[in-house]
Parts: C-alpha cells; structure tokens; sequence
C-alpha cells in the first residue's frame, strides 16, 4: 500500500506543479462560476430581507412583523452581514436601522430607513413589495395618530384598529406557480447552479487533461524504473490510478471550499456531497486510465480530453441544467456520469435528501468506476508491453 500511495503521490504533485493549470484548475474555474452567477445567478421565490440595526426596539419589531405577514422571509444580523448577504445573493433587499430611525420611530415623528438591493433584476420587484410593507406600516401609524387626535386613549386606539382589521376582509391575491422548473429552482442562492455545474465540468476535465502526465510517465522511463524497484505490476497500475483519482479529488475539494468561502454556495450535507464527489472522481480517474494508455502523445491526449470533456459535460447538464431538455435529450444524458452525478447533488442542494435518496446514483457511478478502471488498467498493463 506505501508504494502505491507513493506512486499516486508522485503523480499528483507532477499535476500541481504543471504551470499550466495554475489559472485553468485554480483561477478560472472560480471566476467562471463568479461570472455565471452575477449573470444568470437564479434567486428565490421568496422575498428575502436583510435587517440590520435598531435591536430591540419598536421599530425592529414593526418591521418584522409586518414583513413576515407579507410573506417575506426576514433576518437580521449586522450591516456588514447584510452588505454580504445581498452581494452573494442571499437577500434580495437590505433595510439598515440607525439609531435616530428607532428614535424617530418611537415618537412618531418622519422615520428614514437606509434600503440596499441586491444586484440580480429580482431585487427590484422585490423592493416594490418591501415598499408596500412599509406603506402599511406607516399607514397603521396614521391611522393610531388620527384616533388619538379624536379622543381615544393609545391603548383604545390600537385595540379599534385591531377590532377593525378582524372584521374587514382584506383582498389577497395569491399567485400560483405551476412552472415545475421554477419550483425545482427556489431557494438557489445565485451562485449554487452554477457551482454546482463548474464543479462537475473541472473535475472530469482536469482529470482527462491530466491524462498527459500518464502518457509522460510512460514516454520519459517513469514507469520502467517503477517496475525495476521492488513493486509489483499490479502496484504500479494501482498506483496510477489512485494518482489519477487524486488529481480529481484535489480539483473537486478546491472548487468546493473555494466555493463555500468566496460566494457562501451552500452545498447542504457535505457528508452526502463528498460521497458523490468520491465517486464521480473515480469515474474521471478511470477516463483519464483509459485516454493516457491508448494515446502515446501527450498533446492529443489533451485535445481529446478537453474535447469528450466538454462533450460529456453538455449532455449531462453542466452547461444547461438538464431540467431544460428536451425528452429526447433527457433520456440520453441519463448515459453520462456528469447527470447521475448531478442529480444527485441537487437533491443534496435543494431537497436535503438522505443517503437513501442519492444511493442509486451513487451506486451508478461506482458501477462506471468499476468498468471503466478495469478497461484502464487492462490498456495499460498492454501500453507498458509496446515501446512508444
């Protein structure tokens, strides 16, 4: 077990020092992932307000009570976490509660309230509702100060209101969607697709491409002078192929605590999420055994691995989520590794689902894992037979 674990060592580390893949595996895949989601970013069905400010008083208080009757989905935390929230896309509008607010408030004089939105074209209809909450609010308020002025004490006043609001029917409008994709979207923070797709797209596409350091191995006597030390065939394919699953999984990890940092992706059960990237990593390692043993020229193996790469990740929803297919188109990326995989990372996602509901992908993509690494190794153990 040490040589082979030497062996995927050696591997990794010539991946990781490749120039080359210090932008294409580091950079740009979170700057891809940064664009998509400023740009095609989904938000939630679901009013999302920020609150800052103003703790423990009346103001505060009104406020959220008066959204979450509304429908809105409210927090609070410091500007600072507010300023965050709207930037990662976790709030659609930001209400920023200063002290002269809450003391303006109180003696029901004109109170200002510093409002941000966030960047997405959601956040606008989103305004136009948080307006509307705070119109009621001040409109209660007017209604109290008129009764007031007429005669009645405060505690009357509050309770003739309240009487008045239980005996009128106020008009509702409910809006129901029956757009089953929108419904499979909501809640998706604005950069949770698209990491999820990116995810999937770099770690198939950097192993394939890291495919060449199998056919450079080969080429420059790595492997001959493996196999003249005291380690067996069998060893040395092992070890090739616990290199190649490392690449991926350095790749995967990579994106998703870089992910997790910079954009606050929430990626549910991280326990759940590594199981599937351990597997979809073992069907990548696997493709690249596959394409460094057949191949004798590290170039093409890259061409051919950027190119099925991009391939396999269209058909299976890396580019376009798969819940805008066609029936024809669906049915086929059922063939890919990257839909199986995707599938079952957004139920994680979106749905909290448990082992039980992500098992028979998982078991899918150990059965591709296990074909395609016997295929790879096979090839290999013929590659290491014929001079190159």
């Amino acid at each position: 077990m040490k040589a082979i674990l030497g062996i995927a060592g050696v591997e990794v580390r010539r991946f990781l020092r490749d120039r080359s893949n210090i932008f294409f595996a580091f950079i740009f895949p979170l700057l891809l992932i940064l664009l998509l989601g400023t740009q095609f970013g989904s938000s939630s069905a679901e009013t999302r307000v920020a609150l800052a400010g103003g703790s423990g008083t009346a103001l505060l208080t009104a406020l959220t009570e008066q959204l979450e009757a509304d429908g809105m989905q409210v927090e609070s935390g410091t500007a600072q976490v507010v300023r965050e929230q709207l930037g990662r896309g976790r709030a659609d509008v930001g209400l920023i509660i200063s002290n002269e607010a809450a003391t303006a408030f109180n003696d029901e004089r004109r109170t200002e309230l510093e409002i941000l939105t966030a960047s997405q074209a959601s956040a606008q209809a989103a305004l136009q509702q948080v307006r509307g909450s705070l119109q009621a609010i001040s409109m209660r308020h007017s209604q109290l100060a008129a009764l007031e002025q007429g005669g009645l004490a405060a505690e009357a006043a509050k309770s003739a209101l309240a009487q008045a609001r239980e005996a009128v029917q106020a008009p509702r409008v409910d809006i129901l969607d029956t757009d089953n994709i929108a419904l499979e979207f909501r809640g998706l923070g604005v950069f949770d697709l698209g990491a999820v797709q990116q995810l999937l797209l770099f770690i198939f596409l950097s192993s394939l491409t890291g495919s060449a350091t199998l056919i450079q191995a080969r080429r420059f006597g790595v492997i001959s002078r493996t196999l003249a030390a005291p380690v067996s065939s069998r060893q040395t394919i092992a070890g090739q192929a616990v290199g190649r699953f490392g690449i991926a999984s350095v790749q995967g990890a990579y994106i998703l605590v870089g992910t997790a940092l910079l954009f606050g992706v929430d990626w549910g059960n991280l326990w759940l999420t590594a199981l599937v990237l351990v597997a979809f990593s073992a069907v990548a390692a696997a493709g690249a055994m596959i394409i460094g043993s057949l191949l004798d020229h590290d170039g093409a193996a890259t061409g051919i691995g950027i190119g099925s790469g991009l391939v396999l990740a269209g058909l299976g929803g890396c580019m376009v989520p798969p819940e805008f297919f066609a029936e024809p188109l669906q049915s086929f990326s059922w063939l890919t590794p990257h839909r199986w995989a995707y599938d079952a990372l957004a139920a994680i996602q979106r749905r909290d689902a448990a082992f039980t509901d992500i098992l028979p992908s998982l078991g899918v993509l150990a059965v591709m894992a296990a074909f395609l690494l016997l295929c790879g190794a096979w090839l290999l153990r013929r590659s290491l037979q014929r001079a190159l």
